[in-house]
Parts: structure tokens; sequence; C-alpha cells
């Protein structure tokens, strides 16, 4: 039990403290491709602990729900953390609360709360944004289930660990059920961490969807919801990376926990390298392409299940 515990706390904690280190990298190497000056792979902790020290301004015409909102998904998140193998291969504590389902129902509990606590502002900016996130969302929301549903037909169970150990054997890495997953996910990962070439990012008006979920935060809840954001896009990284594309070299016990770790930033940063090349040499989409992109990935989910059913 105190060795589960052990386990479970440095995932966790890894998964908290080491999330933004993967963004800052990101930026920091494609500053570099771009040939401009870039910015520090730490920059997101200076910008989360300048943001943890600010003021916090609520809206006159908000309730509660804005203020604690951003409280509640940071714990989700957290949570998310206990339950899928983001870090260690074997189950941890709590993990058998919740299984590959339920996290992904738990990621679309988040979303909700996100969109409802960015509504209550009564912001124009913020309802633009939110209805382009909800026009989007429901296709990414539809690819995580099916594809989860995909792969827990395809092992027989819908507990994550197994479904690592289960892709790591070649005949059934290689297995086309497995192969559509993996695609299908990681253009989901794409769009759900903002990592989709878009004509516009940022706060301007053409390229607000999730930005604008946050456009009337600031101080601790702001800093919460980047904070949050990093997480999520670990969470999701760590899963492709853990149980689709490289399900290999996990190690068990408090030490292999700690190799763990550096196992998992050896992937991230193939990841990162992956992400880089998509970003640097696609040309960037339109807005509303982003619409065809997750059709595309929904589709590939839908013949995932349907292979792993034939």
């Amino acid at each position: 039990m105190i060795d589960q515990m052990v386990e479970a706390l440095i995932q966790v904690l890894g998964t908290i403290l080491v999330a933004p280190l993967y963004s800052g990298i990101a930026e920091k190497l494609k500053g570099v491709v771009s040939l401009r000056r870039a910015q520090s792979v730490l920059q997101p902790y200076y910008d989360l602990f300048k943001l943890l020290k600010k003021e916090t301004v609520v809206p006159s015409s908000a309730s509660e729900l804005f203020v604690y909102g951003p409280y509640f998904t940071f714990g989700v998140y957290v949570l998310i953390s206990f339950v899928i193998p983001v870090v260690y291969p074997r189950p941890v504590f709590l993990t058998p609360t919740v299984d590959f389902l339920g996290g992904a129902l738990l990621f679309s509990l988040v979303s909700f709360v996100k969109v409802l606590s960015a509504m209550d502002s009564k912001s124009n900016y913020v309802a633009l944004g939110v209805s382009r996130a909800a026009s989007f969302g429901f296709l990414a929301e539809a690819t995580l289930i099916t594809v989860f549903f995909a792969v827990a037909i395809s092992t027989g169970t819908n507990n994550p660990y197994v479904e690592s150990a289960y892709a790591s054997n070649p005949s059934h890495y290689l297995a086309l059920d497995h192969l559509l997953a993996t695609v299908s996910f990681f253009m989901l990962w794409l769009f759900e961490t903002g990592k989709l070439p878009v004509e516009s990012q940022g706060l301007s008006e053409m390229g607000m969807i999730d930005d604008s979920l946050t456009y009337e935060h600031s101080g601790k809840p702001l800093a919460l919801l980047k904070w949050g954001g990093y997480i999520k896009a670990y969470l999701l990284g760590s899963v492709w990376l853990n149980v689709f594309l490289l399900p290999w070299g996990g190690q068990v016990g408090v030490l292999g926990a700690f190799f763990d770790i550096g196992l998992m930033f050896a992937k991230w940063m193939i990841l990162i390298a992956i992400v880089l090349v998509a970003e640097t040499s696609l040309a960037k989409l339109r807005l509303f392409k982003i619409q065809d992109h997750l059709a595309i990935a929904f589709v590939l989910s839908v013949f995932s299940l349907l292979f792993s059913v034939i």
C-alpha cells in the first residue's frame, strides 16, 4: 500500500510540475526553427507565478460558478492523473475507480464546466468563442469516446493499463484497428491542445476558440486554467504515447517510477519533434477547416471501431 501511494504521488506530482515544461520546450524549439529569438523553456512557469500573485477581478454580472469553475477543472485534471497511464505502467492508487471511458467522461465534464464558467461572465467575446468551441467540441468528444470504445473492444477490457500492455505485442500493435485509433487520437490531440495550425491564434477574432474561455478570467483562476491546459495536453499526449504509439519501456517499483519520468521525457521529445514538423511545414488552416480535420479524425475512429469488431 505504501509503495503504491508513493508511486501514485510520483506520477501525479510529475504530471502537475512537469507539464508546463513541455509547452516551454515546444515553444523554444519552434522559435529556433523559425530563426527568431525564442522564449525560455521556463517561460510557462514564469507566467503562472506572475498570474498567481495578481489580483482576481470578477465581472459584476458573474456568479460563484465563474469564480470557482477554474478550481474545479484543475482538480478534475489532477484526479485524471491518478487513473490513467501518464507516467507509471502499472495501476496506482485510485486507478480502480475510473476506467478509460470514465476518463473520457471526466474530460468532457471539464469542457462543459469551462464553457459554463466562461459564459457566466456574459461577455460578447466569450460568447463568440464558446459557440465556436461547442461547434467543434461535439466531434472531438465523439472521437475520444469512439477511440476508447474501439480499444476496449480490441482488448476485451476498458482498463488503460491492460490496453497499454496489450498494444506492446507487435501483432496487436500493427493491427489495422490500432493503427487507425493511433492516427485518430493524434489528430484529436492536435486540436484539443491548440497545436493544430490555424491561420490566426490567440485573442484575435478569427482564431479565438480556447483562449476565449479564459478571456474574462484573471489572477489565480486564470493561472489555474492555464495550468490545467498544460496538464490536459500532457495527459492526452502521454496516453497517446504510452497506449498507442510507444507502449514499451515502463518500469515498476518506486525507483522504476523515477525512471519512468525520464522515459516520458524522452517520449515527449519525440512527440514535440512530430508536432514541430507539422507546425512549421504544413500550411495553416482556415478556421472552418478545423471541422473537416475533426470529421476525418472521427471517421478514422469509427473505422477503428468497426475493424475491432470484425
